[in-house]
């Protein structure tokens, strides 16, 4: 059994047009939720292709943007399609956070999906190594042969 969690909601702080982004980005990260885990990693992985490292301010901006907007991405079950959601925003900024999903460390089992950048977990409230990763996708690394 997993704890409740819920973020806070509130769609009437962002403007008209980031509205409709999240909106149609939630819409797609909803229907990538419910496919297969290693069919949403290969997508996941396709996506991040050319895209730089995001920041900490620009994730926790998705992330917030994301929990602002969709109701169910704030629940306690919308971890999965709250942590697409984030990484699709930022990546029409041109940047990729690292992505995962994995399970609890310690008993009772949960499974659990967030964002990262340079190691640490973006606006969660568990403690570091709480969750273990099982699928994960991060900008590939690729120097430039001079």
């Amino acid at each position: 059994m997993t704890s409740e969690q819920v973020l806070r909601h509130d769609p009437g702080r962002l403007g008209m047009r980031r509205r409709l982004v999240v909106r149609a980005v939630v819409a797609v990260a909803r229907l990538l939720a419910v496919q297969k885990p290693d069919r949403i990693q290969r997508v996941l992985h396709r996506l991040s292709r050319g895209a730089r490292p995001a920041s900490r301010a620009e994730a926790a901006t998705a992330r917030r943007d994301t929990v602002a907007i969709s109701a169910f991405c704030s629940g306690p079950l919308g971890c999965l399609p709250r942590s697409i959601a984030t990484v699709l925003l930022c990546r029409l900024e041109g940047g990729w956070p690292v992505w995962h999903a994995g399970v609890r460390r310690y008993p009772p089992f949960g499974a659990h999906a967030w964002v990262s950048v340079d190691g640490a977990a973006v606006d969660e409230p568990y403690p570091e190594g709480f969750h273990i990763p099982l699928l994960t996708v991060a900008v590939e690394n690729r120097q430039e042969l001079g």
